[in-house]
């Protein structure tokens, strides 16, 4: 019986949680703001999130070679601004997440108003134009949440190097940590540089969303 008590509480909790969406929803359209409205600006915001990842990254990838580079002073001084870029690196891709989780809970509620609403139509010319235009919104977005999902997994191996070369480092604060890094400066490099491609695909793919839902 037991066992049933965190069960019933995560089910209770996931129903609250998507009662508190629906209301939220509920309470933007009563004020004008439809949830076609709502993803644009999500949209919009995943975009700003992700171009500020970018440029953290690089940031990263500089503050890397500068290390790389590293020859004489204070180490110290070194690992400590490996780790703050680390750390805001991992602060920028929780951001991105976060807003891309948005974006995929106001498309699953427009999506399933917009379908039920179309069969509510009596008209087949205008329920027939409505499919036609659900269909070609939801092809879109498709496209548009899988170019930001991949960017959004590119970011993981980055961050996970950029964690171990934190880790070891604060563990040997010598120049001989810093030359045994050198040889995982190459694939970081390389692994940025495909991260900030594909956050650049993503973007442009959203922005040609967003033009869409405008029109």
């Amino acid at each position: 019986m037991k066992k049933l008590i965190p069960l019933l509480f995560i089910s209770s909790s996931l129903t609250l949680l998507g009662g508190c969406q629906s209301a939220y929803y509920s309470a933007m359209e009563s004020v004008g703001q439809h949830k076609r409205d709502i993803l644009v600006s999500r949209v919009e915001d995943a975009n700003e999130s992700q171009e500020e990842a970018q440029e953290q990254f690089s940031s990263a990838l500089e503050g890397l070679t500068a290390l790389i580079n590293f020859d004489g002073g204070e180490l110290a001084e070194q690992y400590e601004a490996t780790k703050d870029q680390y750390e805001a690196s991992e602060k920028a891709a929780e951001e991105v997440s976060q807003r891309v989780n948005a974006i995929e809970d106001v498309a699953e509620a427009l999506f399933d108003e917009w379908s039920d609403e179309i069969e509510e139509f009596s008209n087949a010319t205008l329920k027939r134009q409505s499919q036609g235009k659900y269909k070609e919104t939801v092809r879109k977005y498709k496209k548009v949440i899988g170019a930001m999902r991949k960017a959004e997994s590119s970011m993981a191996p980055v961050l996970s190097a950029l964690k171990d070369n934190t880790l070891y480092l604060k563990h040997n604060l010598n120049a001989q940590a810093v030359g045994a890094l050198e040889g995982e400066y190459k694939s970081i490099k390389q692994d940025i540089e495909v991260l900030i491609k594909e956050m650049n695909v993503a973007i442009d793919s959203s922005k040609q969303f967003i033009a869409n839902l405008k029109q």
